[in-house]
């Protein structure tokens, strides 16, 4: 009888043992021909063909669910908080500007891409790949073609012409404070005038008139006169890419886009943007798949159409609207992610005193 009890008590010993280490496996198991699921926290503006997910999902045997999560910002602060108990197990969207947070708060396991060697260094920002480079758009000013035509005006080539009479009251920017684009516009500022110089400039701006936007959409589609044609401004700080949205989601079919960006030395900022492997995801394997999916050609040739950004893979075809009605800026102005980190807020705060009085 003793020695049965003792049998039995070490029978549930190892059965519990088993429980234990299997609540702990960092790998979700699934019986064969069950249906995984992989959480992929994105901020609002990602998208993607559903054909090429439901691909991904056929070939892997996983559903896909995106957990979008707001802003860039509002996305990183919640992966932040959640980090004891991840809400997803891939993050995509970090930018250039957020970079070195999401770094120093740990949240990622680094995976080195098979085919990382392939992606140009200018993208690859993290040595340590926690964070892989995806995608990359520039921030510009985009005018108007038919304005200045029409009123004979030369177009300015540097953000010092801005400043000029002649372009008075023909600026519409978004408020950095809450808008994306009027952030990255106001790093393209520091790139060129640096810390001492840029409140100057920007002080010089307002008094020729700029006008402040909240955000993008009132930005482009209520003061910008190039997208509806009624608009009171010829220039606003878009995107890189917005001439040839102009082109393919116009009503009447056009020859050529009726906007186009400046693009001298420093005059656009650009931004890139990052996927990485959330840490304490269960589903590690699954995880490293989406990563080398997204870095893939036939992902990389789905951004531009889906988001109007530019793929980082070099083998990824860009569409035939892109190549026509896209000027690349040769000069891009660019900051160190450290240095964005370590004084964004005060950027911002001290363009809200000048710019917003």
């Amino acid at each position: 009888m003793f020695i049965q009890k003792r049998q039995i008590h070490h029978l549930v010993v190892v059965l519990i043992l088993a429980l234990i280490l299997a609540g702990c496996s960092p790998q979700e198991t699934a019986a064969p021909g069950e249906t995984r699921t992989l959480r992929v926290m994105t901020h609002d503006s990602f998208a993607v063909s559903e054909d090429l997910i439901a691909q991904f999902e056929s070939e892997n045997n996983v559903d896909i669910s995106f957990i979008r999560s707001g802003d860039t910002g509002s996305a990183l602060n919640q992966a932040i908080l959640s980090r004891d108990n991840p809400l997803a197990d891939v993050f995509y969207g970090i930018d250039n500007t957020f970079l070195t947070r999401a770094l120093q708060e740990d949240i990622f396991e680094p995976y080195a891409f098979p085919l990382l060697e392939n992606i140009p260094d200018q993208f690859k920002l993290d040595p340590t790949n926690n964070a892989l480079p995806v995608d990359y758009g520039d921030v510009c000013i985009n005018y108007d073609k038919a304005y200045f035509e029409t009123n004979n005006l030369a177009v300015p080539e540097s953000l010092e012409a801005l400043t000029q009479p002649e372009y008075e009251g023909l600026l519409v920017t978004e408020n950095p404070a809450t808008s994306s684009p009027g952030l990255a516009f106001l790093m393209a500022t520091i790139a060129q005038f640096g810390q001492e110089g840029y409140l100057d400039f920007w002080a010089e701006l307002s008094q020729n008139g700029l006008v402040v936007a909240s955000d993008w959409e009132t930005a482009y589609y209520s003061n910008f006169s190039g997208s509806t044609g009624q608009g009171p401004q010829p220039m606003v700080v878009s995107y890189g890419s917005s001439p040839a949205a102009e082109v393919i989601f116009a009503e009447t079919p056009l020859d050529e886009a009726p906007t186009a960006s400046i693009i001298g030395a420093n005059t656009c900022f650009r931004q890139i943007e990052f996927v990485g492997i959330l840490k304490g995801t269960p589903n590690r394997d699954l995880a490293e798949k989406f990563v080398d999916f997204m870095l893939s050609p036939p992902f990389q040739e789905d951004i531009p159409m889906q988001m109007f950004v530019f793929p980082v893979n070099p083998d990824a075809q860009l569409p035939e609207a892109f190549v026509e009605n896209i000027q690349i800026p040769d000069q891009p102005a660019t900051l160190a992610p450290e240095l964005i980190d370590e004084n964004r807020e005060a950027w911002i705060e001290a363009w809200m005193e000048t710019v917003l009085p």
